[in-house]
């Protein structure tokens, strides 16, 4: 692996020859292209929303989402972990209850798609054989990941109902503690509720070992992400993070998290996150872009709120405002575009692929792989959503990435570790 910008460079001239820079971009363009349409792409985390996934409108369609089947096909994106997510709520019966209400509909909607809307386009995976056969079939793939645990409640055979339902990952909390860890979000104002793993996580640790689900790391804080790894007898994901050295945010991984992480034999998916990958330089971009959105919201009159405000919506109430925003966010794209890409460049490709390479660097390539986090925050300029996922692919062969390599990033290092993760749990089964 070849991590300099002269290497590189020196890569580019190679393929091309004496050619002029034309025809070395484009051999490796076709170079690149060739790779892209070879290897498995894997994206372990693009949220969902269920009202996308009705009868009237859902993701065989090209709807108003960063992922759907029309842009995955474009895009040639073959495999999405669509994600069961729960915002952190009351750790009471009340909470445990809308919590669970509220995954449930997100699993029957992933159901639906896979059989109902799209069952010739699209199936359910769960399992690497799975995936590879779909993918041979010439079919795009679903798999199901659980971001935040809390719709267990206190009912550990939550654990095996997921797994039937097909999950394949989970994590212990989000954003705020719930009854299984502390989150990340406890580095705010220092207070804890577990100092880690609660008792009642460690005992989920273990019965998501016993069925086969992978654990995930990516919104637990610190010490609760070490100690999970300190307890799982199975390799252990972060389902979308990036490399807190390049940028320090208490959602991305520290190095000593990523040491840990490498001995326990798992894998980071890098996460495509604008302010996740370059926080200054994303909130230059965003400062400059909000000032031109705020004058085209004026000559609409749409009326520009907080989040707090939006919170407090009905359904209905956000939804129009969401479909105003997007419209206003639309017409101020062109101004954007050609007002604000100069003077505040927007985080790119390229400062995406500087995480991979420092985790590459630090950790070893087998540990390393790729997530967009769409539809929900998710997406750098030029991977703005799947119909642009070929971009990570070429960025990966600037810099002199083997076809070998790449297919480990953008799916060979994850399903070695569900396969592994899905070995050690039929051990467990097996010893009763």
């Amino acid at each position: 692996m070849k991590f300099s910008s002269i290497l590189a460079l020196l890569i580019m001239f190679t393929i091309g020859g004496c050619s002029s820079n034309n025809e070395v971009d484009s051999e490796l363009i076709s170079k690149a292209r060739e790779i892209h349409d070879r290897v498995i792409t894997l994206d372990t985390h693009a949220d969902i929303n269920v009202a996308n996934f009705t009868e009237e409108k859902n993701y065989t369609s090209d709807i108003n989402t960063q992922v759907n089947l029309p842009k995955m096909e474009k895009g040639g994106l073959d495999v999405a972990f669509f994600i069961v997510y729960t915002g952190q709520g009351d750790l009471t019966d009340e909470g445990f209850d809308a919590a669970y209400a509220n995954a449930t509909s997100k699993f029957d909607a992933i159901h639906r798609l896979v059989k109902d809307f799209a069952p010739d386009r699209i199936g359910l995976a769960t399992t690497s054989d799975e995936v590879r056969a779909l993918v041979a079939e010439g079919k795009k793939v679903a798999m199901i990941g659980v971001e935040n645990a809390y719709p267990l409640g206190m009912e550990i055979e939550r654990v095996k109902e997921f797994y039937d339902k097909g999950a394949r990952y989970m994590s212990l909390s989000h954003n705020g503690h719930s009854q299984l860890s502390d989150s990340n979000t406890g580095e705010r104002d220092d207070v804890w509720l577990h100092d880690g793993v609660s008792d009642f996580g460690k005992e989920v640790i273990k019965e998501m070992n016993k069925w086969g689900i992978m654990i995930d790391l990516s919104h637990p804080s610190k010490k609760a992400n070490l100690q999970t790894m300190e307890l799982s007898k199975a390799p252990v994901i972060a389902s979308h993070s990036s490399a807190r050295a390049m940028n320090d945010v208490s959602r991305n991984l520290d190095d000593e998290e990523l040491l840990a992480l490498k001995e326990n034999g798992g894998v980071v998916q890098t996460v495509a996150f604008r302010s996740y990958v370059d926080s200054e330089k994303h909130s230059a971009n965003r400062e400059a872009a909000s000032k031109i959105e705020a004058e085209v919201a004026k000559e609409m009159g749409f009326e520009l709120v907080s989040r707090d405000s939006i919170r407090a919506m009905s359904t209905d109430t956000r939804d129009a405002y969401f479909a105003k925003l997007s419209e206003m966010r639309e017409k101020a794209a062109p101004r954007i575009e050609k007002e604000v890409k100069e003077i505040a460049p927007p985080v790119d490709v390229a400062d995406f692929v500087d995480h991979i390479d420092y985790m590459v660097k630090l950790i070893g390539l087998d540990h390393v792989g790729i997530s967009s986090d769409f539809d929900g925050g998710g997406g750098v300029d030029g991977w703005m959503d799947a119909s642009e996922t070929f971009n990570v692919t070429l960025e990966l062969v600037k810099r002199g990435y083997t076809e070998e390599e790449i297919e480990k990033l953008w799916s060979g290092n994850l399903l070695r570790v569900l396969d592994e993760v899905q070995k050690v749990a039929q051990e467990i089964q097996a010893e009763g």
